[in-house]
């Protein structure tokens, strides 16, 4: 494979470099390397002028040693395998299983590179990679580590197969309302990632899942439909039931009450106005013995038409 395939079976989307990139990656880094070297070297020697030669040599060394051999290490350790030539190129250096590099690799991997990229101008590791599978030297053997192409080109990874035509309506009668969310996010997970699996894994993987459904739902899955492809159809029923709930519904509703007709309210007639009420004419009425006009019961004093109650006398 050409991918970087981790101990789960999970092939990533890192693919490993090859001579070429990795060599123009490790001129650019020696390039800038040497010059740090350079730099270092002239201001030593303006520096430590007045020491003899001894001190001189084993300053030398030292700066050798620290610029060539620790710059690298430690570059790679901070940056998790990313130096300046290999940030250019588009690589970086990673573990086995596809986890960033720590010390012990990068110490391993530079311990190792002087003798076979500085004491041999990068004969052995030129060959060490062209024998490799995955363009492996020396240093990348012994440390457990391998370099990999971050700019890769665009992979349908996430796309998720469709199920079978002959699947289509199979599984509407489902209860899916027991599945819980979690495991609908492991199958678009599978799904989505089961080209990318050894096949062996990616079976096994998906008959658990679909057990898991059809646990879940009551009903066995069938004999027939292989475990990836109900996956696929049971998957693709939810979806198709989401969306009814949230656009078929509304859509539903308005439709009903768009069709619902409305009968129309027969307007009564005008009323013929009423006649007008002619003021209440004064009747002479009888006057009491004291000459006073007499009140009727049923009126009080003050003009007000009564109750009909008579207070007891």
């Amino acid at each position: 494979m050409s991918e970087l395939v981790t101990g789960e079976a999970v092939a990533l989307e890192l693919r490993p470099a090859r001579l070429p990139s990795r060599a123009l990656a490790v001129l650019l880094d020696l390039a800038v390397a040497v010059a740090v070297y350079v730099a270092v070297t002239v201001a030593l020697m303006a520096s430590t002028s007045s020491l003899d030669v001894a001190a001189q040599t084993a300053l030398s060394i030292a700066a050798f040693v620290l610029v060539l051999v620790g710059g690298p290490i430690a570059v790679e350790t901070l940056s998790h395998g990313r130096s300046l030539g290999k940030m250019a190129c588009g690589l970086r250096v990673v573990r086995d299983d596809g986890g960033p590099i720590r010390f012990r690799h990068a110490l391993v991997r530079g311990l190792i590179g002087v003798i076979e990229i500085l004491m041999t101008l990068g004969v052995v590791a030129c060959v060490a990679s062209l024998v490799s599978a995955r363009g492996r030297r020396l240093g990348d053997v012994f440390a457990g580590t391998l370099v990999v192409r971050e700019r890769v080109p665009f992979s349908s990874a996430g796309f998720m197969p469709p199920p079978p035509p002959w699947l289509a309506g199979r599984f509407s009668d489902l209860d899916l309302s027991a599945v819980p969310d979690d495991l609908w996010l492991a199958v678009r997970q599978y799904l989505a990632r089961m080209g990318q699996l050894d096949p062996r894994v990616g079976w096994a993987m998906a008959e658990r899942l679909a057990a898991d459904v059809a646990a879940r739902t009551g009903a066995p899955v069938p004999r027939e439909v292989p475990p990836p492809a109900y996956l696929a159809a049971v998957l693709r029923e939810r979806q198709a039931r989401e969306a009814w709930r949230a656009f078929g519904g509304a859509q539903a509703a308005d439709g009903a009450a768009a069709s619902v007709p409305v009968a129309p309210t027969a307007t009564a007639p005008a009323a013929p106005p009423p006649p007008p009420v002619a003021p209440p004419t004064a009747q002479p009425s009888a006057t009491s013995p004291g000459g006073r006009p007499e009140v009727p019961r049923d009126v009080s004093s003050d003009g007000r038409s009564g109750t009909g109650f008579v207070p007891p006398a």
